[in-house]
């Protein structure tokens, strides 16, 4: 019996298996799902390498928001060993000269209040402003949220000031490049993948209505849907 392949499911920031959970479910049958956690990590290089750790010498890739930095990040160091590629919610830009200070008020409020309010401060903007008031979807990314210690968020955030400009890496990436927006992401917007897109040599960018940053949990079935076929449609071309 022929082994699956391998699949990476990267999640981003005090994120973890739960953001991921339908589309695992979905994808199971099809590929060996991995979801590497990233609880402990300060750079988003290192991150990376941990990846590569659990790697086969070949695999494929999908990462969501700081798991799309990280997904990146794995293309530079490993490129020539990923079948397919597929990021959402994410970005290649260089830090901007106004989000240190943004940043850094959600780690005061860490440092001073505790995770919990960090998520009730950072959860409404990551959401569609109809999912505001979803109590169980908010629950969930809450609970997340806390799996997670004072400790980890620093360094995750520390990460992702200290990332370079992605940029410089797209046009050099061979392959066909998913890419996946909410509609009303307002941390990545749909225009902001456009941009990548022109980027890069050849993708697809699929925008999912109705869904924010969060969209593998808001949209599950849909975000499946996209993902499932993308996989099933390139296993035939790489075979």
């Amino acid at each position: 019996m022929l082994e699956k392949p391998v699949l990476f499911l990267l999640p981003g920031l005090m994120c973890d298996e739960v953001v991921w959970e339908h589309q695992q479910q979905t994808l199971a049958p099809y590929a060996e799902v991995i979801i590497p956690v990233f609880r402990g990590f300060d750079s988003l290089v290192t991150m990376a390498e941990y990846v590569l750790t659990m790697a086969p010498q070949r695999f494929s890739v999908v990462g969501h928001s700081m798991g799309g930095r990280i997904a990146w990040e794995l293309m530079e160091l490993a490129g020539n060993r990923i079948d397919r590629f597929a990021v959402m919610d994410t970005g290649v830009h260089p830090v901007s000269r106004e989000e240190p200070e943004k940043r850094q008020v959600l780690l005061d409020k860490a440092n001073a209040e505790g995770l919990k309010a960090v998520a009730e401060t950072w959860i409404p903007g990551m959401v569609h402003p109809d999912r505001q008031s979803d109590t169980q979807l908010i629950g969930e990314i809450t609970a997340m949220i806390l799996r997670n210690s004072v400790e980890d968020f620093l360094g995750q955030m520390q990460a992702l000031l200290e990332r370079k400009d992605q940029t410089k890496y797209l046009p050099h990436i061979s392959q066909e490049v998913l890419l996946i927006a909410g509609e009303a992401d307002s941390h990545s917007p749909p225009e902001q993948h456009k941009l990548m897109a022109g980027e890069l040599k050849k993708s697809r960018l699929e925008i999912v209505s109705d869904a924010g940053h969060m969209v593998t949990m808001e949209k599950p079935e849909e975000v499946s849907t996209i993902l499932l076929n993308w996989f099933i449609q390139n296993e035939n071309a790489i075979d």
